[in-house]
């Protein structure tokens, strides 16, 4: 809390600031019987808005109008007020990308179809209200104990008055884009079943860690395109939940089942969410309520300023000590002096400093909706991830207090590199990532991920990291081949388990992954050069076939090898023309430990529009046959490989 915050708001008293977004300051609060509540107060220079003040009010409404099931329930509000606010049931649960994108990743399937019953009951709910909520997507979306609520309905409408689909008279994008449905991203009337078609997406999210129809990272358009037209990414979804999410993301809406269907069709598993999750929501619970179990003085800290009325402390006021004097309030009133405080209990400053430490961490999430998590990033639950606030330290912790909270441990530091599919000597799909040192916040973690016909590198965000373990959140795609295949890499963690082996899991996806090289040669430079393949066909029109390769040096991400293909051109009875097809592609190296993996091979520009080729990844291996150096390309996958000799 600052000197500038009020010390209530109508009949509630703060307790604490969570957060701080474009719209408003987010306080957690409790009322006179005891109840926690989340107190959103509009920024001053939006309630001078008019424009501004109607939609909140639209938006204090339409949750008034649900009325809390599978929601944050309204438990007070002023929308006339100086400085308009709403106050709703306090959430005490993370939201959803939260969980998935930051701290356990994709979901058991289980859990997924109580998530999908749960969101549908909701969405019901809502829709039964006459609303379309219009921006359902995972942080949106917060998890209990008892299943998932729904929050901020800052952009809901009325059915009837939904006309606008996705887009406002100016054009600017309402809603997220990568969780809108098609008649959103087209401008078009939208109705229930776009929530549902968002539902799809949120539960297709749920299960793999990312987007059915990627990431924004080649430009909002391309996305809405893909969400309009496109089939849904759904590789990496168990088969129990392909149906009904596909179902869920039909392109036409009365293709689609209703939020009803849904909720009564999926079982709900009790207990509905993994063991981890409901450990960190009963430790968090917990420190809640004891640090917020009494307050300071053992009493009100002030008096309520009337209906509608908003208390303040007076600038630079002591609030640790209580400090009595009235400020003005938003109406033009003066609080009621609050009774003179006992001497504060060490418990009780203890509790303040345990509560000011931990909703320190949770104003990210505060800041994206109107219902809001304590969901810390650290490992306990603290800033410090060891049950004690951020720059706190104990005997026989100096090396993690020697380096910046959530830096990366030097045993981590370099490359590591596993296969998920395949076995060291025939991979099939590899996963390489080089962690370098930052701050948690900061996209330490570059990956480089081979598998499925195609190349995908990108950087991570790095979470949280300690001696033993490193996680990783949400990514960034940098490069794809071919060209917008790739979605952003998942929630990934590290543990280590020697100085030269760590586990990688990513969900459901295990692999060991081994300490390997880095650096910008990696090639041996036995491999370097040209290599050529026998002719295809014998006689004298041999010469007019050419197929070889060129192996340059290079890194991680670089194009080090180069296919040149030559052959005549044919007509439609197969006969040879004068002419001929000149083919030549590139592949980008994505592994430093032998047999080195490549991506998929990408046509250079300016290709032969007939030159074809269907490339899953590659990896390079020299042998020896019969005394001559045998270069072999081998496609990941069951077939026999390429060979060539050298031609220099």
């Amino acid at each position: 809390m600052n000197a500038e915050d009020p010390v209530g708001i109508g009949p509630f008293r703060l307790i604490g600031r969570l957060g701080v977004g474009g719209m408003g300051r987010v306080f957690l609060a409790r009322s006179a019987g005891g109840r926690t509540v989340a107190v959103k107060v509009v920024h001053a220079e939006l309630a001078a808005q008019d424009e501004f003040r109607r939609r909140f009010a639209r938006e204090v409404e339409a949750l008034e109008r649900v009325g809390g099931t599978g929601t944050a329930p309204v438990l007070g509000s002023d929308t006339t007020a100086a400085s308009p606010w709403v106050a709703i049931g306090y959430v005490p649960g993370p939201s959803l990308r939260t969980v998935v994108g930051d701290e356990y990743g994709p979901l058991p399937p289980a859990t997924v179809r109580a998530l999908g019953a749960g969101l549908g009951k909701a969405l019901d709910h809502i829709h039964r209200a006459g609303l379309v909520h219009r921006d359902l997507k995972p942080s949106n979306v917060l998890l209990t104990v008892d299943g998932p609520r729904i929050i901020d309905f800052g952009i809901a409408r009325a059915v009837d008055t939904v006309t606008d689909g996705g887009l406002t008279s100016t054009g600017a994008v309402v809603g997220s884009p990568g969780f809108m449905s098609p008649e959103q991203v087209r401008g078009e009337k939208v109705g229930p079943a776009s929530d549902v078609f968002c539902l799809g997406s949120v539960l297709a999210y749920a299960a793999t860690g990312r987007s059915p129809f990627g990431t924004s990272d080649s430009g909002v358009h391309a996305l809405m395109f893909r969400i309009a037209n496109d089939d849904p990414d759904l590789t990496d979804v168990a088969p129990a939940l392909t149906g009904l999410i596909r179902a869920c993301l039909a392109k036409d809406p009365a293709a689609r089942p209703t939020a009803a269907e849904i909720a009564e069709t999926l079982p709900v598993a009790d207990p509905w969410l993994p063991a981890d999750v409901l450990a960190r929501l009963g430790r968090h619970a917990a420190r809640i309520l004891e640090a917020e179990g009494t307050d300071d003085t053992g009493g009100p800290a002030y008096e309520p300023a009337g209906p509608g009325g908003t208390a303040y402390a007076p600038p630079g006021a002591d609030r640790a000590a209580g400090d009595p004097t009235p400020g003005p309030s938003a109406t033009g009133g003066t609080a009621a002096p609050a009774p003179a405080p006992a001497p504060e209990p060490p418990r009780a400053r203890s509790r303040r400093r345990v509560l000011t430490a931990a909703l320190a961490t949770a104003a990210v999430a505060a800041a994206a909706g109107v219902g809001y998590a304590f969901w810390p990033l650290g490992g306990s639950g603290t800033p410090g991830g060891d049950g004690k606030p951020a720059g706190s330290s104990s005997a026989g912790s100096s090396s993690a207090a020697s380096r910046p909270a959530g830096a990366v441990p030097a045993a981590f530091l370099g490359a590591w590199e596993g296969v998920l599919q395949g076995t060291p000597e025939h991979p099939r799909e590899t996963v390489r990532i080089e962690l370098s040192q930052g701050p948690a916040g900061s996209k330490a973690a570059v990956y480089t991920h081979v598998g499925d016909g195609r190349l995908c590198m990108g950087r991570s965000r790095l979470v949280s990291a300690d001696e033993d373990k490193v996680v990783l959140g949400e990514s960034t795609v940098t490069t794809s081949v071919p060209a917008q295949r790739c979605m952003a890499a998942a929630h990934q963690t590290l543990t280590l388990r020697s100085p030269e082996v760590l586990e990688w899991t990513s969900g459901a996806a295990k692999a060991t992954f081994h300490k390997a090289r880095t650096g910008s040669e990696i090639l041996p430079a036995e491999y370097l050069g040209r290599w050529k393949m026998a002719p295809l066909v014998e006689g004298p029109e041999a010469d007019r076939y050419t197929d070889e390769v060129t192996v340059a040096q290079g890194a991680v991400g670089a194009a080090v090898l180069r296919t040149l293909s030559v052959y005549p051109r044919t007509d439609e009875q197969g006969n040879t023309l004068l002419d001929a097809v000149n083919c030549t592609w590139t592949a980008i190296l994505a592994t430093t430990t032998p047999p080195y993996v490549t991506g998929p091979m990408t046509l250079e520009p300016g290709a032969d529009p007939d030159c074809v080729r269907d490339d899953l990844g590659s990896y390079l291996v020299l042998t020896t046959y019969k005394g001559e150096k045998v270069f072999q390309v081998y496609p990941m996958t069951d077939t026999e490989p390429a060979e060539y000799r050298r031609a220099d």
